[in-house]
């Protein structure tokens, strides 16, 4: 991460795209193990822990947020979801669809917030006069 003003946002877009890519690799181990016994679905924890963190620095404006937010103290983190449910007799509580749509909804936010660090780039060398 750089330490500056400037990067702020590309910042916390980085670590929205780890948090996704941390997601996507749970989702996959959740396909994976589809059939395993015993198993439970594994998720990644890091929109909700982002919000309390934004609502808990004290500015008006959001570039005041993101800028005296403190990052480092945000980091996405694997958790085993509903470990007492069981979807089987088996004791494995993935389901197969609902890990696909989750799959898909990932895939989206990782490419909208790779494009989103692509555009703060493209409006830091628009400002900088390079193209």
């Amino acid at each position: 991460m750089v330490n500056s003003n400037v990067f702020s946002y590309i910042n916390v877009l980085d670590k929205a795209a780890d948090a996704a890519w941390l997601r996507n690799e749970a989702i996959s181990n959740n396909i994976a193990n589809v059939d395993t016994p015993n198993y439970k679905r594994q998720d990644v924890t890091f929109e909700d822990e982002l919000i309390r963190n934004l609502n808990k620095v004290e500015y008006r404006t959001m570039d005041a947020k993101v800028y005296n937010m403190r990052l480092s103290r945000i980091e996405p983190r694997v958790y085993t979801d509903a470990a007492s449910v069981s979807y089987r007799l088996d004791g494995n509580n993935v389901d197969i669809d609902t890990e696909n749509v989750y799959l898909a909804k990932n895939q989206l936010t990782y490419n909208g917030l790779i494009q989103c660090i692509s555009s703060e780039f493209g409006n830091l060398r628009t400002a900088m006069g390079t193209s």
